[in-house]
């Protein structure tokens, strides 16, 4: 067991702390009692209170229960800005997708375009080779 009795100034009480670090049941209810808060800056960490002064500790109790949600907030914030970068680029993946498909679209109607142009020229050929057998053949007949 360790023990520190120290007077802060000759009007404040002696301040003491013990602890022991044989039974970690003990170090556990230290750190329990007194958290550790290493998001915070060190000028936020709450500072030990005087434990004859029901109001320093229920300030502290205050200033750790801020700091946990401090600390809650910031990783939620941390996860928020974690998912919006996924949905940013899932974003962009399907703007790059709708502009292929536009593009894809729009070569789909120029091909149709010249298809039915393709077809109608074919069609028009077929009628005037079939023409032009019938006239051949009226020709070969007549002569």
């Amino acid at each position: 067991m360790i023990t520190s009795t120290k007077r802060v100034t000759a009007d404040k009480p002696e301040v003491r702390i013990s602890f022991s670090l044989d039974d970690p049941s003990e170090l556990k209810d230290a750190e329990e009692q007194f958290p550790s808060f290493p998001d915070l800056e060190q000028r936020l960490q709450p500072v030990l209170p005087c434990q004859s002064l029901k109001e320093s500790v229920q300030v502290y109790r205050d200033h750790c229960k801020m700091a946990r949600e401090f600390h809650q907030v910031k990783t939620e914030i941390a996860l928020l800005e974690d998912r919006k970068r996924e949905l940013m680029a899932e974003l962009a993946e399907d703007e790059r997708v709708t502009l292929e498909i536009a593009r894809l679209e729009e070569e789909f109607r120029l091909l149709t375009e010249e298809n039915r142009t393709l077809v109608t020229v074919y069609t028009e050929r077929t009628q005037q080779l079939a023409t032009l057998r019938v006239t051949n053949q009226k020709r070969q007949g007549s002569s």
